[in-house]
C-alpha cells in the first residue's frame, strides 16, 4: 500500500513539473521574435521610436535627444524608463557610449 501512494506521489509531482517547464518555455518564445531568413534576430523587439519619444518628450532640444536616443536604442535594445536619469538600468552598452568629445552619447 505504501508503494502504491508513493508511485502515485511520484507521478504528480512528475505531472506537475511537466506542466511548469511547458509553460515556461510558453512564457519565453512570447518574449522572443525570432525570424528566419535575411532579417533574423535573437533579441527582443524593442519600440525605438515610442519609448525615445517618452525619453526625450521634456527635452529642450527633443530632436537631438530623440536621434541620439535611437541610435543608443537600436544598438543596445534598451531606452532607461521616465525622462532623465536611470541609465544603469541598461547596463554598461548604454553608459559606456560616448560622443567624439568624451562626453556620454545616450540620454
Amino acid at each position: 500500500m505504501a508503494s502504491t501512494s508513493n508511485t502515485l506521489f511520484l507521478l504528480l509531482l512528475f505531472s506537475l513539473l511537466q506542466v511548469s517547464f511547458s509553460l515556461s518555455s510558453e512564457t519565453q518564445d512570447n518574449q522572443l521574435q525570432v525570424v528566419k531568413g535575411p532579417q533574423r534576430r535573437l533579441m527582443e523587439f524593442v519600440d525605438c521610436g515610442g519609448l525615445c519619444a517618452i525619453r526625450c518628450g521634456k527635452h529642450s532640444r527633443p530632436n537631438v535627444c530623440t536621434r541620439a536616443c535611437g541610435t543608443c536604442c537600436q544598438r543596445c535594445k534598451c531606452v532607461p524608463p521616465g525622462t532623465h536619469g536611470n541609465r544603469e538600468v541598461c547596463g554598461r552598452c548604454y553608459t559606456d557610449m560616448l560622443t567624439h568629445g568624451n562626453k556620454p552619447k545616450c540620454p
